[in-house]
């Protein structure tokens, strides 16, 4: 099942670069801006209940979705780009295992516990 999942991310993340190539920017942007929604986990400075509310609104598709829609709708690129690197790394996340996490710990996800 977890090779399933990772399946269906890996094609999320695909589907998150075919949305950037619609975009008029250049390709350097993508990769550069791709690990921005991880300065979430600065959250966690504030114990796991902020940081685990900061980093699950930050990899949450739904807003990453929004923000596409969003922009591509007002023809607004760099609010396209926002939404598109959002949910692109949320599904690159996945892939990795990453899932949304729980208060209780920054290792409890909802895919499992990270690590061994």
């Amino acid at each position: 099942m977890k090779n399933v999942i990772s399946l269906e991310e890996l094609a999320q993340f695909g589907l998150g670069i075919f949305f950037f190539t619609k975009l008029s920017l250049a390709w350097w942007w993508f990769p550069a801006l791709i690990l921005v929604p991880d300065f979430s986990m600065l959250g966690y400075v504030f114990g796991s209940k902020v940081g685990a509310w900061l980093y699950n609104f930050f990899h949450h598709k739904a807003l990453g979705i929004f923000i596409i829609i969003i922009g591509f709708t007002y023809g607004l690129e760099m609010v396209s780009l926002a939404g598109i690197i959002l949910f692109s790394h949320s599904a690159l996340d996945r892939v990795f295992g990453y899932g949304l996490k729980y208060e209780t710990d920054f290792k409890d996800t909802h895919l499992g516990r990270i690590g061994k």
